[in-house]
């Protein structure tokens, strides 16, 4: 991992940090109408997936799938929504979100729906230690 790279400013105010897979950082967004995660390479430059080489894309996929398969089995969701976007951010994040039929967005994206809600302390803590436990991370 080079030494220059850093979480992007806006991630770091926007997530809790869940800790490091071998090439993501595993972080849970601020926003408890969604259980959503956000994997984030730490290489520096990184804007699109293209911008990794093909060892570094095969372990992205690889993580995005351990991360999609321990959200689902946690969460019990109708749905995933995996999507590289970073149309705000220019530093290249995979959000994986579980949706239900009856969350506040359903049908729509998460984005701009209603404004984020403040996770429950104990809550995203246990949360976490979930996730943690399910990607081997604890």
């Amino acid at each position: 991992m080079p030494a220059a790279w850093s979480l992007h400013q806006q991630l770091t105010q926007d997530t809790i940090d869940i800790g490091d897979l071998p090439l993501c950082r595993v972080l849970v967004i601020k926003d408890a109408n969604y259980p959503w995660l956000l994997l984030v390479p730490r290489r520096e430059g990184a804007v699109e997936v293209i911008d990794l080489d093909e060892v570094s894309q095969a372990q992205l996929m690889t993580e995005v799938s351990r991360v999609a398969r321990a959200l689902k089995e946690i969460t019990k969701c109708d749905k995933l929504n995996i999507a590289a976007l970073g149309n705000v951010v220019p530093q290249l994040h995979v959000h994986i979100i579980a949706r239900r039929r009856n969350d506040a967005a359903w049908p729509r994206p998460v984005w701009g729906v209603v404004p984020p809600l403040a996770h429950d302390a104990a809550e995203v803590q246990n949360f976490i230690s979930a996730i943690r436990r399910k990607i081997w991370l604890g």
